[in-house]
């Protein structure tokens, strides 16, 4: 054929092209916008949660499905959705235009509430269903009580999407194992019977107050294990990592391989993904895991369990800021499950629990305490005072002694309030804090350097006591690399480790040396620790919060739970005035007592747990407005608002602290029992509609706020 044919023949092949795709019977839908798709034939409105935190917009919204996604559109998927687009922007009776965001499909529906056009579903993201009603409902839940939106909860509930992870099938779920022994819970008065109401199937709630010793995280798997046998599932929800490996060791000797997952950060997102979507198929009915744990989509929910609830690590840093106990109860409440609330310290809304009824204490009597617990003995100013060598080095002979028994049976723990070398010092003659004279920051010794100011890092050579002219300076606070260096002088032939927020060890061993820990960071010591000192406890106690003492209890005791018990030999020096009442709640080995007479306090000044309070910060004249517009229960009552210490440039910040430099006020709502739900419903409404009027300085809200100063 020649060339000149070639030429004449391509009109008429792309004629024939053109015509072809004209008479189809069924257009090919255009991507994202579906311009002229035919939409489902039946329930073709899809009502969806989009991603978008901002509280004027936490409610559904519909959208069309189109017929080609009509199998894959399923309540519970991912989807994508054109969202913000105006009323003008609507071409053949649909809705178009706006930008491409993420959500949930929560419903299909005959028709939609909405009298307008409506914009069709843009895609579905993966048809694996990974938003239960369950889930919804508790998230709802969780978002009305601390005054947030319920697409910033389910950002916390749903992890995000791993496409590896999810091609690959869950293993089959396994049956019921048979319900366990008591093991170590004959110890506690009504262990064993606890252990069968869960076998049987009941729900009963209890705050467990823990003996000492390694046994807790075995109690916790039989607890699981009983509730399996039942055929219902369980869930765990512990501080940190550390806690979840002890647990899940536990959970895999009661149990054995495949009957449990595990939720933490330190699995990487796709097999935490791959467990995440095990426990929502079925294929694991308990889960152990960290604080985001707590929506794990257990099915049939017979038992919940927090442990150490007071730990900071329970609270969500981000919005809405919810509370693993909080949710937990939540969870237990809605499931009519069973709930354990474990720790060896008790934290005052766990006493409240038990003092409304809502739950049973567990706990043992005093002869197993006194068998489990360690030896515990004070030092305070009077034997400081008195103490040669606590005035030359910066422990007392009783410590010192202490150390040296404790060496020739195994390794000794010492507990040091801050990490460092010297992060506070003072005068030595007048005890005057050590200050910048530039900017009045602290100063510090960095690693056994020059002095230097904290704030603004300027150094100060030729410091000098502005109060009495001394030159001399003492540490207020010795931090732990210091101690660890003094106390390798001390005892040169012992190994000294240290552990910290830098490095943190998951255990010892059981040979004699000098662990050195921050607290929160103490290893677990192989056949435990045979003594343990506590030190500066004073700086502990004297923290400016409603929770100092309760905290520093709670430290001291998660600490003094690693040593020996005092028929071991195991013992316990805390450096801290004695007639304290936390101190002495330690010495007795008390922390119910302690966390009751503290309820008893609190419910006499009005703060909670016994009410329920909110945060507003923001700066002042934003905080003034929105107290003002905010339509607050008859009820409530404002503190404040107050200024909050500024944040410098470049210095360390903390979640919910103001931006650095400036300057913000706080201001506590405090409302009764019976009117949280109001209190948290007027605060979201009035930011909302802030949010919704635009403009504006930023106010955060804070329910339930865990530092009240």
């Amino acid at each position: 054929m020649s060339s000149e044919n070639e030429k004449s023949d391509e009109p008429e092949q792309l004629a024939l092209i053109r015509e072809t795709v004209r008479k189809a019977k069924v257009p090919r839908a255009k991507p994202r916008t579906w311009r002229g798709a035919a939409l489902a034939k039946e329930l073709p409105v899809a009502r969806v949660v989009v991603n978008k935190g901002a509280l004027h917009l936490d409610q559904f919204f519909d959208y069309a499905v189109p017929e080609e996604l009509d199998e894959v559109a399923r309540p519970g998927v991912r989807v994508r959705v054109r969202f913000g687009a105006g009323a003008h922007q609507v071409r053949g009776g649909r809705r178009e235009g706006g930008r491409l965001i993420d959500g949930f499909l929560v419903e299909r529906r005959a028709e939609s509430d909405y009298s307008g056009p409506l914009a069709a579903l843009a895609d579905v993201v993966s048809p694996e269903p990974v938003l239960g009603p369950e889930l919804l409902g508790l998230a709802r839940a969780v978002a009305d009580r601390y005054a947030g939106s319920l697409a910033d909860v389910l950002q916390l509930a749903v992890p995000p999407r791993n496409a590896s992870a999810e091609r690959r099938p869950s293993p089959a779920p396994l049956p019921p194992p048979r319900a366990p022994e008591p093991g170590s819970w004959t110890r506690y008065e009504r262990g064993p019977a606890f252990l069968d109401s869960l076998a049987r199937g009941g729900a009963p709630r209890a705050v467990w107050n823990a003996l000492p010793g390694p046994y807790w995280a075995q109690e916790i798997a039989r607890a699981v294990a009983a509730t399996l046998a039942s055929g219902r599932g369980a869930l765990v929800v512990v501080p940190d990592g550390r806690a979840a490996g002890r647990v899940d060791a536990a959970l895999t000797e009661v149990l054995g391989e495949g009957r449990h997952a595990v939720l933490t950060a330190e699995a990487g997102p796709e097999k935490r993904y791959a467990q995440w979507l095990a426990v929502r198929r079925g294929a694991a009915r308990a889960v152990v895991g960290t604080r985001a744990a707590m929506f794990a989509p257990v099915r049939d929910l017979g038992l919940a369990v927090i442990w150490d609830d007071g730990d900071g690590s329970h609270s969500e840093p981000h919005a809405p800021q919810p509370h693993a106990r909080e949710v937990l109860l939540l969870r237990a409440a809605h499931d009519r499950c069973a709930f354990l609330l474990g720790s060896t310290s008790c934290t005052v809304e766990a006493a409240q629990l038990v003092e409304s009824g809502w739950a049973q204490a567990l706990g043992a009597g005093r002869e197993q305490v006194r068998k489990a617990a360690p030896l515990i003995r004070t030092v305070g100013d009077g034997e400081l005072a008195r103490d040669e060598a606590a005035r030359a080095a910066r422990l007392p002979s009783l410590a010192w002694q202490t150390v040296r028994e404790g060496l020739k049976t195994g390794p000794v723990l010492v507990q040091v309030p801050r990490r460092g070398y010297v992060p506070r010092l003072a005068c030595e003659r007048c005890r005057t804090p050590a200050r910048c004279r530039h900017c009045a920051g602290p100063l510090e010794a960095p690693e056994q350097q020059e002095l230097r100011c904290g704030w603004c890092g300027r150094g100060a050579p030729d410091w000098h006591c502005a109060e009495c002219g001394s030159t001399r300076l003492r540490a207020q606070v010795v931090g732990a690399r210091r101690t660890a260096e003094e106390l390798g002088r001390a005892f040169p032939a012992v190994p000294v480790r240290t552990s910290g927020r830098d490095h943190v060890l998951d255990s010892v061993p059981g040979r004699p040396a000098l662990v050195v820990s921050t607290p929160g960071a103490e290893p677990v010591a192989e056949g435990g620790y045979a003594a343990a000192l506590l030190l500066d406890g004073w700086a502990m106690l004297g923290r400016p919060d409603l929770r100092a003492g309760e905290e520093a209890l709670r430290r001291w005791i998660d600490a003094a739970s690693l040593v020996r018990g005092q028929a071991e030999g195991g013992a316990v020096v805390v450096v801290a005035e004695p007639t304290l009442r936390p101190v002495q709640a330690l010495v007795r080995w008390d922390p119910v007592g302690h966390a009751q007479r503290e309820l008893a306090e609190r419910a006499e000044l009005g703060f909670p747990p016994v009410s329920r309070m909110a945060a507003v910060t923001g700066p002042p004249e934003a905080v003034e407005g929105f107290l003002t517009a905010a339509g607050l229960p008859a009820d409530a009552e404002v503190l404040g608002p107050v200024p909050l210490p500024v944040v410098r440039p470049g210095g360390p910040r903390r979640p919910g602290d103001p931006p650095p430099g400036e300057q913000w006020d706080r201001a506590l709502v405090r409302v009764p029992p019976g009117s949280g739900a109001a209190l948290a419903s007027s605060l979201k409404q009035a930011r909302a509609a802030r949010t919704a009027r635009g403009g504006g300085e930023p106010v955060r809200i804070r329910v339930d706020p865990p530092d009240i100063g």
